[in-house]
């Protein structure tokens, strides 16, 4: 009776104290919470090097997103659904106007489908593209993509860029939890080896500094975070020298040109449905000068004589007009550091020549796979789990994207149009040595390849 009196009054004493430090820690989660909504709704100034003040923003967000083209616009749509509070920091949050990003293979298409991005393709007068037609020597040829098993609406698109990036920003705007603001970027914030957040201006020059347990960098081609992040290789090897043509229709409607020129290759597709986009490319990184009439007197005497003859005139009027843009060819192999709390992503992290078009695919597919190695996290803080992820991120994505410089480097057709997909032992011959019936096979062939056209029916 005794022995059970004491089991009963030890099994007492053990509830007791449980109960006291159940109660204490609801005290403490109670209090921290509280702590943390003040943080949120309030900005802490505090004295900064220099004599100014410095604002801390609260830190309210899970992801702090930089840049909202199409990598960071589409990222932050596709986390916030997650349920990830997500702030998106953009240098510039007016329509952009740029002469690449303008043609999505039907690879990408596919991954806007899966984030339930495929309406931001709609109501901007995008075109449907079926394949392409190839211009060699007088010869041409038309090399459609192989879309029989797939759903009637699965194609690539073309369009201006700025309308489509402009569509993606508004949808990710509609939820609640994404936060687009105009400010630039100036620095990570690190502590300890660990990206913490950054720290920026806003559009009126005020400083602020923000946090959130991940950082994803996506400031484009020009990134000035890259180097925090990577060891960047960056080569210019050419220039797109850039013209819109109106009033004249391709000879293969529907599909992208490339003409195989002398000296380098030249790109039409249309991005309306009056507009038909035409890049020229420039080998090296100086190219003539348009303000003397140098590059228009190029274009006329060595790049027109090469044009399809239904794009003649067109391609002389626009010459005339003088709206005549240059774009340098960047391109840069991923070559990540992985770094605890940040993460590159888009032409920040990895580039190819625009020519493949391949680069916009290969940013959505990063952001699907991002996405789904995520979705078990549901605590972006525990910093320890969060860097296993991250590092898992760059294998998982490896031989997903590369860098094809086709006729500069001799390389061949299937470098010069797939970006990635081709292992790097590969090295097809040298263009002259193709024939003319191995370019189409060749061509035919790769178009199925992961990054452009998945094997696999989605339906």
């Amino acid at each position: 009776m005794v022995m059970i009196d004491q089991y009963i009054f030890g099994g007492f004493v053990a509830s007791l104290f449980g109960f006291v430090l159940l109660y204490n820690l609801r005290r403490k989660i109670r209090k921290t919470k509280g702590s943390k909504a003040v943080r949120t709704d309030e900005c802490i100034e505090r004295s900064a090097a220099g004599g100014g003040f410095l604002k801390e923003a609260g830190g309210d967000a899970d992801i702090i997103i930089v840049g909202a083209g199409v990598a960071g616009a589409a990222l932050a749509y596709t986390l916030g659904k997650e349920g990830r509070r997500v702030h998106v920091i953009e240098r510039d949050l007016t329509e952009p106007d740029r002469i690449v990003g303008e043609l999505l293979q039907p690879g990408g298409y596919l991954k806007l489908i899966e984030l339930g991005l495929e309406d931001c393709v709609k109501d901007i007068d995008a075109q449907r593209v079926f394949g392409y037609a190839l211009y060699k020597d007088g010869k041409n040829t038309k090399l459609s993509y192989p879309l029989e098993k797939f759903h009637s609406d699965v194609s690539g698109r073309s369009f201006h860029n700025g309308r489509f990036i402009q569509r993606m920003r508004e949808k990710a705007a509609t939820l609640p939890n994404v936060r687009l603001e105009q400010g630039t970027v100036t620095s990570l914030l690190e502590e300890n080896g660990t990206v913490k957040g950054v720290q920026y201006k806003t559009k009126n020059g005020e400083e602020i500094t923000a946090y959130a347990p991940l950082t994803v960098v996506c400031d484009g081609c020009f990134s000035n975070l890259r180097r925090s992040l990577c060891k960047p290789q960056v080569e210019n090897p050419s220039c797109f020298v850039g013209l819109v043509l109106e009033n004249c229709e391709l000879p293969y409607a529907n599909h992208g040109h490339v003409v195989l020129g002398d000296p380098s290759p030249i790109l039409f597709y249309p991005i309306s449905s009056t507009e038909i986009r035409c890049l020229v490319d420039v080998p090296g990184q100086k190219v003539p000068s348009i303000a003397n009439g140098k590059m228009a007197h190029y274009l006329k005497t060595v790049v027109a004589p090469q044009v399809p003859s239904e794009l003649y005139d067109a391609f002389i009027a626009a010459i005339e007009k003088g709206n005549i843009r240059t774009m340098p060819n960047r391109s840069m192999p991923a070559n990540p550091q992985p770094t605890p709390g940040a993460l590159l992503m888009g032409d920040a992290f990895n580039m190819r020549h625009p020519l493949t078009g391949g680069g916009m695919t290969v940013a959505l597919s990063d952001i699907v796979v991002l996405r789904d190695l995520l979705r078990p996290m549901h605590d972006l803080n525990d910093s320890s789990t969060l860097c296993k992820y991250l590092e898992s991120f760059y294998t998982l994505r490896k031989g997903a994207s590369g860098i094809i410089f086709p006729i500069i480097k001799a390389e061949g057709v299937r470098q010069m149009f797939f970006p990635a997909t081709v292992p790097a032992y590969y090295r097809a011959p040298p263009i002259e040595e193709i024939t003319w019936y191995s370019l189409q096979e060749d061509f035919k062939n790769l178009l199925v390849q992961e990054k452009h056209l998945p094997l696999t029916n989605p339906q």
